[in-house]
C-alpha cells in the first residue's frame, strides 16, 4: 500500500519499483518542490546475508547529500536512515532513463549519443575530482531530463567508491553486462572501469544490443575478460568509423590502452562532433558544441563545468554576414560578445582601432559603465562571424560564483588591455624622442 507522507513528504504516486525498493514522486512542502523518493523495502532489513548490504547501499548514496551538485548528477537533497525507514531523497528528473535508446527500436540520432555521452563524461569528471567512482554505470542510472531531449542526470550512487572514505567498500555490486574486465575479476578498480562501462552505454545507444549478450553470468564474465566486442558496424554499417573507434578504446580491455581520463574521452567526443557530416539549424546548435566553444576561450579557463553548462543555458549564439555591424558607436548597450570564428574590426568614427581576435570580447565597458551605457565604436563583420552574447539581465540572474568568475575575467582583460595601451604610449614617446 502507497504511503500517504513519508517523513515531511507528500506522496503523490508511485514512479517505480523493484525487488528491493520503490521510488515514489512526492511534493516537498518546505522547498515547495517536486522531489523523487527512493525507499528501501522494510523487509530488506531482515533479509539473511544481504540485510547489512542493503543498508551499507543506502549508507553510502545518503553520505553524497548535497556533496555533489553538478547539472548532470541527479542532486540528492536529504536521506533518512534508521531502524525502521531507509531512504533517500533526490532531485525529481521526469524524462525516463536511457533505457528505450538502447533497444533497436528506439536508437537516437548519431548526434544526440554524442551529445549525451560527451554530459556523461563531464559529469563522472566531476565525481572523479571528488573522489568518487561510481562503478554502477547503465542506460537505467542515466536519466533524461525531458523526454525526447539530450539534458541528462546521472543518478544511483550507492555502489560508489569514495577515495576519501575509511569504510570497507562495497564488492560483488554492479551490472555484470556493463562491468569492466577489472571488475568482473575482482581487482581494484578506479575511474578508468567507469570509462569502461560508459563505453558499454555508448555501444548499446548506437546498436541498441550489448556488446557480450549471453544466457548465464559465468559465460558473460568470461566473455568480458577475455573476448573483443564485437565490431559495431556488425549491427548498423553506416555507424561512422570515428564512433567506432571511440567505443572501442572506451573498451579497451588492457586498462593502460583504455582512455586514461574523462577529459581524453570527452575531447574525443567532440571532436567526432564536429566532425559529423550533419547541418545543424543555426537556432538549434547542440550543448556540446556550446560547452566546448567556451571551454575553450581563455576567458572561461577558471569557470567550472557546472557554470559553463549554467551559461550554455542563458547565453545566445548567433551568425553573422560580413558587413553587418555588430554594435552601433554612441547606441546604448545591455550585452557583451565573445567572438568564435570569423573576423570583426573595431572603428570609431571610421578609424580602425583594432580588430577583434577570436576568443576575444567585446562590448562589456557600455554594460558596466555608470549609469546608461553607451557604445563608444562600432564592431563590424568583415566575414562571416558567430558570436557568444551575453545580456546584462542573463547575468544579473546567474549564480554568485558565475558572476564572480566574469568580473574577475573582466578585471584580467582590462589589466590586460591597460598593459598594452601603456606600452604602445612608452614606443610612441620613444619614437618621439630619438
Amino acid at each position: 500500500m502507497m504511503p500517504e507522507n513519508i517523513s515531511r513528504y507528500e506522496i503523490r504516486r508511485l514512479i517505480g519499483a523493484g525487488a528491493t525498493s520503490s521510488v515514489y514522486l512526492a511534493w516537498d512542502p518546505f522547498h515547495q518542490r517536486e522531489v523523487a523518493i527512493k525507499q528501501l523495502e522494510p523487509d530488506c532489513f531482515n533479509t539473511p546475508h544481504r540485510g547489512h548490504l542493503f543498508r551499507q547501499l543506502f549508507l553510502n548514496e545518503a553520505a553524497l547529500a548535497g556533496k555533489l551538485v553538478h547539472p548532470h548528477i541527479a542532486q540528492i537533497h536529504d536521506a533518512v536512515v534508521d531502524e525502521s525507514i531507509a531512504c533517500v531523497i533526490m532531485e525529481y528528473v521526469p524524462g525516463g532513463t536511457l533505457e528505450p535508446l538502447a533497444r533497436p527500436g528506439g536508437l537516437a540520432p548519431f548526434e544526440r549519443v554524442l551529445e549525451i555521452i560527451f554530459k556523461c563524461t563531464r559529469a563522472l569528471d566531476y565525481a572523479f575530482h571528488q573522489g568518487i567512482t561510481h562503478r554502477d554505470i547503465k542506460p537505467a542510472n542515466i536519466l533524461l531530463a525531458a523526454p525526447g531531449g539530450s539534458d541528462i542526470r546521472i543518478t544511483d550512487f550507492g555502489a560508489s567508491l569514495h577515495s576519501a572514505s575509511a569504510a570497507t567498500q562495497i564488492v560483488n555490486l554492479g551490472s555484470p553486462a556493463y562491468m569492466s574486465p577489472q571488475q568482473v575479476r575482482e581487482m581494484p578498480i578506479d575511474h578508468r572501469s567507469d570509462i569502461y562501462s560508459l563505453g558499454v552505454v555508448m555501444y548499446q545507444l548506437l546498436t541498441g544490443h550489448l556488446p557480450f549478450e549471453t544466457d548465464n553470468n559465468y559465460t558473460l564474465i568470461y566473455r568480458i575478460a577475455n573476448e573483443p566486442p564485437p565490431p559495431l558496424i556488425g549491427y548498423r554499417p553506416e555507424i561512422p568509423e570515428a564512433l567506432d573507434a571511440i567505443v572501442r578504446r572506451a573498451m579497451e580491455k588492457d586498462i593502460d590502452r583504455r582512455y586514461q581520463s574523462w577529459i581524453e574521452f570527452s575531447h574525443d567526443l567532440a571532436l567526432a562532433f564536429r566532425n559529423l557530416a550533419v547541418e545543424f539549424d543555426r537556432e538549434s546548435l547542440p550543448d556540446t558544441s556550446k560547452f566546448q566553444s567556451l571551454r575553450g576561450i581563455a576567458f572561461f579557463r577558471e569557470f567550472s563545468d557546472a557554470e559553463l553548462w549554467e551559461i550554455v543555458g542563458f547565453a545566445q549564439w548567433n551568425q553573422f554576414q560580413p558587413g553587418t555591424i555588430i554594435l552601433k558607436e554612441g547606441e546604448a548597450g545591455d550585452y557583451f560578445c565573445f567572438l568564435i570564428a570569423g573576423e570583426a574590426r573595431v572603428k570609431r568614427n571610421g578609424i580602425l582601432l583594432d580588430v577583434v581576435a577570436i576568443g576575444e570580447c567585446f562590448g562589456e565597458i557600455a554594460l558596466f559603465a555608470a549609469g546608461k551605457g553607451v557604445r563608444s565604436a562600432s564592431v563590424e563583420a568583415t566575414a562571416e562571424v558567430r558570436l557568444i552574447t551575453i545580456r546584462a539581465n542573463a547575468l544579473r540572474h546567474a549564480s554568485d560564483t558565475c558572476r564572480m568568475h566574469f568580473y574577475k575575467a573582466f578585471l584580467e582583460v582590462l589589466a590586460t588591455r591597460l598593459s598594452l595601451a601603456s606600452s604602445r604610449i612608452a614606443n610612441s614617446e620613444a619614437g618621439s624622442f630619438f
